[in-house]
Order: structure tokens, then sequence, then C-alpha cells
């Protein structure tokens, strides 16, 4: 199957456009050929969304939610079909799948909620016969530029609150997992969304995001990557003046206190960790344990670990699938080296799985390390695999410093009894999402997502948040004095 780019309500076919292959991480099959657009098909696009967006605007809010709604009812009949699809592409296993597709499912119904609020506010004015309000605009032409760990969920955080807003956007979804932007346009068409509002363009960041990124009539580029590209996207878009959104890397971690229920820490550190093969940015990669339950903690962990299932994610029996690809596989796998140089004891995993039935996909065995010192590279970097890492602390206080001296501050957690140390917790932890007696991972559509330092620039997706993204204030003035007033000059009471 060859992917097309969906522009203006059409699905364009290029005849000079070049492809490559999607490959299904599990085993290697090929799904489909993906289209590696040029800025052409951006200019395209935006040309498209730019006319469309002019009248869009112009829907009543209400109205424009109805599309939502619509698109949320279709995304809920076609749900597993839409989670083996993701199972496919991206490798993540079919629990997981169904769940991320929910998701996108409650962020359609949750944004078409606000198409009957978007609120503004209505204030005093300092003069005599004047009303003063402020409220929501619209942009214009907004970029999305989604990774492929998260590709429709992400994707709907960003896309359902442009769209309720009265924008128009131009999606690049990650070149490794197209399809469920694919499946998503088709939804968008059977809903009835009017041409050019929602635009989809294949290709790769260099050239489709580059092109994005430079284009005078994109306004807002919301961005889900590593904090690498990130800080490029950020000067791109610094230098043409747009509004950037950036959610990126994590470095998260578990602290788990001498009072802890060690059973519950372990269930949520293993989720948190090995879900998704540990492809999350709120993946648990430190668990920052107090010395009195170290060693206890890690023989559940390793006897939890052991019991783990590996394999195709379309196995409803498994419970790790594989990662992206050849590349992440490795990145993955030389980290164990740098770990071991650096005095980290091995205590499971460390290997990649090269014999049947893993030899024809991507599989990593999850990972644990102990002896971990907080400097440590491993205990630092964005490893983005099933790789967990052990630090001992002495106390509270210890752990709050440990958890905070990374350049993330994406997600964290805490298990504890002692609820002084929950709200201390609560308030000392420098992250943008924290969990008290769970683990890392878990976000709800309805508050806001990003995290702090190196994992954001203080732009949040998902919950109402998002619509700041994706709209302008207005100030409205009305003088129904008949004359001219002066603010703060003709104020004297």
């Amino acid at each position: 199957m060859k992917l097309m780019n969906y522009v203006n309500g059409q699905w364009r076919d290029n005849p000079d456009t070049k492809f490559t292959a999607v490959l299904n991480p599990a085993n290697g099959e090929e799904l489909a050929q993906v289209p590696l657009s040029t800025a052409k098909e951006v200019d395209e696009a935006v040309l498209a969304a730019k006319a469309a967006q002019k009248k869009w605007a112009k829907v009543p809010a209400p109205k424009r939610a109805d599309y939502l709604y619509d698109i949320g009812r279709l995304m809920k009949q076609k749900k597993e079909e839409l989670a083996q699809v993701l199972t496919k592409e991206m490798g993540k296993v079919i629990e997981e799948a169904r769940g991320e597709v929910q998701e996108g499912i409650d962020m359609a119904y949750y944004m078409a909620g606000e198409g009957r609020r978007l609120f503004g506010e209505t204030t005093p004015s300092e003069l005599a016969d004047k009303f003063a309000m402020s409220v929501r605009a619209p942009i214009g032409v907004v970029g999305l530029i989604t990774p492929w760990n998260f590709p429709v969920a992400i994707a709907t955080w960003k896309s359902f609150p442009a769209i309720v807003a009265g924008n128009a956007f131009i999606w690049k979804p990650a070149t490794e997992t197209p399809m469920m932007a694919y499946e998503m346009a088709k939804i968008f068409e059977e809903a009835g969304l009017p041409p050019g509002v929602a635009n989809i363009v294949f290709g790769s960041g260099s050239e489709v995001g580059t092109a994005m990124i430079e284009h005078p009539d994109v306004k807002v580029i919301s961005f889900t990557g590593s904090t690498e590209t990130g800080r490029k996207v950020a000067e791109a878009g610094g230098r043409n003046l747009k509004k950037i959104s950036l959610e990126m890397g994590g470095k998260n971690a578990v602290i788990v206190m001498e009072d802890a229920n060690l059973e519950l820490a372990v269930e949520g550190i293993l989720w948190s960790a090995f879900g998704t093969a540990g492809q999350r940015c709120t993946a648990c990669s430190r668990v920052i344990v107090h010395k009195d339950v170290k060693e206890a903690l890690q023989n559940l962990l390793l006897e939890k670990t052991s019991a783990l299932t590996i394999g195709d994610g379309l196995d409803e029996s498994v419970k790790i699938g594989p990662v992206i690809n050849k590349g992440a596989l490795e990145k993955t796998h030389s980290y164990i080296g740098i770990g071991q140089e650096e005095g980290a004891a091995l205590l499971t995993g460390g290997k990649i799985l090269e014999e049947a039935p893993h030899d024809k996909g991507h599989y990593y065995a999850p990972t644990i390390f102990t002896d971990v010192a907080p400097d440590m590279r491993i205990a630092q970097e964005e490893i983005f695999g099933p790789v967990i890492s052990i630090i001992e602390v002495g106390s509270f206080e210890e752990a709050i410093e440990v958890n905070n001296s990374v350049i993330y501050g994406l997600s964290s957690s805490i298990y504890t009894a002692d609820v002084n140390r929950v709200f201390k917790a609560q308030r000392d932890l420098d992250t943008g999402i924290v969990y008290i007696n769970a683990g890392t991972t878990g976000a709800e559509i309805h508050l806001p997502f990003g995290g702090t330092k190196g994992t954001g620039n203080g732009h949040r997706d998902s919950g109402v948040a998002a619509l700041d993204v994706f709209t302008e204030w207005k100030s409205v003035y009305v003088d129904f004095s008949g004359k001219l007033q002066r603010a703060q000059i003709d104020n004297d009471i």
C-alpha cells in the first residue's frame, strides 16, 4: 500500500515523490510505503489551510465542536481496527494500543466540550460607561510535528484543540508510524470536516518539518520529540517569530521510601519502565530508593521482571513489544557498556534478543542496573529503552535532590505512607507531573501535560492549557459614554 498526502480534502499523489518503507518492528514485515514529500507539498498544504481557515474561523465554536463529536464517535467505532494498525507499525502491545486510541477518543469529546466554553473574561472598567472583556481568537494555520511512540494520542492532543479554536492545521507525522495519520485522515474525511481544515503531509523532519517551521504563513509550531531536535525547532521558529510549543525528553524517577508498599511500588516501576519497551517520554528510567529497603526492592524487581513476556504486541499474552527500529536497539545497547564502564552493576538484561522467536524483530531484554551514582550518564541521559538505574539514598531530602539533578523535568513519582512527605514532594519535585503512590506514566487528558527545564518551554498539551497554544488573547473595550475617555488619565474618583 502506498500512502498519499491528504490536502484540501483530497488524496494527493505526486508521481515524482520518493517513498520509504514502513516496517513492523516486531517482525520486519513491510506494511506500507510512505511518501517523502518536499517543501512544494508543504506550500500546497499551507495554501489550502490558509484559505480554509478564514471560513472555518467564522463557524460558531459549538458547530466546530460538532465535528469533533463525530470524529470521536468514528474513532470509537473503529477502536479495535485502529489499535491493530497502531501495534503493527509502532510495536507497543495491543492493550496499550487500545489505551492510546481511547485517549484520542477522550480528547475528541473533551475538546468538543470546549466548543461551548472557550471562556474569556469580563472585568470592571476603571472608567464610567465603559465595558471591558477578553476573548480567545484563532491564530490561523498551525503546524503539528508528532513522534512515533504515540502516533495518535499526541496528534489528538494537538489537532483537536487547534480545530475547536478555529485554526487549520498541517500535520507531519513520524515517517516510522504514518499509518495512524492515514487512518485519521480517513476519519476526518468521513466526519465531513471541511476541506483544508486538516492537512497531512508525510516526510522527513529535515525536509517537511523545516519547510513548515520556515513557512511565513504557519504561525504556530507544536512539536513533540527529542530535546536536541526541539532546540533546533525553537531556534528556527524564533528567527521567524513563531509561537513554538515544545514537549521533549524526560529522565523520570520513581522514589521509594522506607515506608512504601513495596509490592505496589514494583508494579508501578515495571509498568512505567518497561511498558512501550521504555519508549515513553514519561517512562521511569531511575529508581531512587531508600537504603533500608533497597535490597528487598531489588529482589522483587528481579523476580517480577523475569516473568515478563516479550514478543509481538498483537499477542494478547505479551507484556513487552519491540523497540521501534535497529537504531533504537543499538542506542539502548550502547548504554549497557557506558553503565558498566562507569561502575554500575548489571542485575539483569543488557542484551539484544537475537534468537527465535525474536530474531526477526527489534527486541531488547528488560534491563536493571544497581549501585548507580546520580551523576553517571545512565542516570542523567535519556536512553528511551527498557533500562532502569537503581540509585540508593539515605533520606527523603536526598531523594528529592537526586530527582531534581537532571536536565529534564517531565514526570516524577514517590511511594510513601507519610502524608507530610507527600505534600513536601508535590511541592519540591521539579517536574510538570507528579504522581503519589503510582508510577511515572498515566497522564489524563483533562490536565496539562508537559514539563520543566529541558523537557519543555512552558507550553502544555492537553487540558484547557492546550488552548493557549492555539489561540491569541484579544482584549476588547466598548466605550458607550459618547465622549473621549482617557484610561489612567480621566479616571479620578
